[in-house]
């Protein structure tokens, strides 16, 4: 089994391509819209086979397979604001690298917050209490 560090910032599927001589991996761009991946930066990147050939080719309609989302709609969590998103919400970074946004909510502010909505790779959240 391997080990996942809480530093993961995101998972992905992807199928190398061929350029130049060099093999280059695309990242979504939703990855770099929600702050997740910065333009310029560098990152670590692990190569992991998947589990059968044709799992990148997959075009069904249901998420490729990986790790479920940490949270669910519902559940209730404090956690600490990491940074401001480029609408100015809050971003936290909870289990495996997985990103919750918590509007009004400012950097180093510890919140509890309702879960709201749970998508593969982002949860959006309401600040329920704010520690004093």
């Amino acid at each position: 089994m391997v080990s996942i560090p809480d530093r993961l910032h995101a998972l992905i599927t992807s199928r190398p391509t061929e350029t130049a001589g060099h093999m280059q991996i695309e990242i979504p761009k939703e990855l770099v819209e929600q702050g997740t991946v910065a333009p310029g930066e560098v990152y670590q990147i692990a190569v992991l086979p998947t589990k059968t050939k044709d799992a990148a080719d997959d075009t069904s309609s249901s998420p490729a397979e990986g790790p479920e989302p940490p949270v669910n709609e519902g559940e209730i969590r404090t956690v600490t604001i990491d940074t401001l998103g480029d609408q100015g919400d809050g971003i936290t970074r909870i289990e495996r690298g997985y990103v919750v946004i918590v509007p009004d909510a400012e950097p180093d502010e510890e919140v509890t917050v309702e879960i709201d909505t749970v998508q593969s790779n982002v949860a959006f959240a309401s600040v329920v209490e704010r520690s004093k």
